[in-house]
């Protein structure tokens, strides 16, 4: 064996053993398999519902008002005739990519402000996780609608509102990763050779403690998508004449008892794409979590 081929050999064989856990993981999983699959099916319609719409999902035919499914128009369509297949279809624009935008908020400002929190210690520390502690004693679907109200109708009030209320779970989660990962020796080590604090959050506690991170966040999606939908669904969210399942459902209650296909596949769209993010996300525990032993 050459002298490149025994550097790289200790590099290359925990890369195997992690694919084959994977792909092992993947095998004894089929919940996980689902999950990813309709992941990605909803993340293709997020990127290409405006080629596949069949009408203009805002375009009104009052003359095809609340007609049932047909060849014509797949899931019907709404009070004023608007094509329901092709608002679901882009309507996943807005409430997949609320459920994004959330997590990615909340999840950068958490992340970086638990870090930042677990390294300082001290009162910094304290005021931090007693602000958190505040916010976590609300019920979060109280504090998000009291958020939603105070900042005005609208989606991107309603992302905003989701994601601070949904910030101090992941600075709990990163401060305890944090709380853990200084104790090694090598951030001992950085310390004494005078890394900064932002060295040492973003080089090494970030990098350490992100595979929980991104669990959370992949398990946060699907709440997200709910809690939009429910802001929605009372008038908190999204309004007319956007498409958006949570305002759709909403509409289509008035019409439940005779037209109940107007608000049954808004409905199934958001419990499916839920569901599915939910399903990856515990998946993906299982992958990331070294004590699980392949376990699901």
């Amino acid at each position: 064996m050459t002298v490149s081929e025994t550097q790289l050999a200790p590099v290359k064989a925990p890369a195997r053993r992690r694919v084959s856990k994977a792909f092992w993981l993947l095998k004894q999983s089929p919940l996980t398999l689902a999950g990813g699959a309709i992941m990605l099916l909803m993340l293709l319609m997020l990127l290409f519902s405006p080629w596949l719409t069949p009408f203009d999902p805002n375009a009104v035919d009052l003359a095809a008002r609340l007609q049932p499914p047909s060849a014509a128009h797949w899931f019907g369509t709404d009070e004023v005739g608007r094509d329901l297949f092709s608002r679901v279809l882009i309507g996943s624009q807005q409430s997949i990519a609320a459920g994004l935008a959330v997590v990615v908020l909340a999840g950068g400002i958490g992340s970086l402000l638990g870090c930042f929190s677990g390294v300082l210690g001290g009162w910094a520390d304290a005021l931090i996780m007693r602000v958190m502690d505040i916010m976590l004693s609300i019920p979060s679907l109280v504090l998000t609608m009291a958020l939603a109200a105070a900042l005005g109708p609208s989606l991107f009030n309603a992302m905003l509102a989701i994601a601070i209320v949904r910030i101090p779970f992941y600075v709990r989660l990163a401060r305890g990763q944090t709380l853990v990962v200084r104790q090694f020796a090598y951030i001992q080590a950085a310390r004494t050779f005078g890394a900064s604090r932002w060295h040492l959050i973003g080089w090494h506690v970030l990098r350490n403690a992100l595979p929980p991170l991104v669990v959370q966040a992949s398990l946060d999606i699907g709440t997200a998508i709910l809690m939009a939908a429910t802001l929605g669904f009372i008038g908190l969210g999204a309004q007319q004449p956007t498409a958006e399942w949570g305002a759709m459902v909403a509409n289509g209650r008035n019409y439940v008892l005779d037209q109940w296909w107007y608000c049954t596949f808004p409905g199934v769209a958001i419990l499916i794409t839920a569901v599915g993010f939910n399903l990856f996300g515990d998946g993906l525990r299982d992958l990331l979590d070294p004590k699980s032993g392949g376990r699901h």
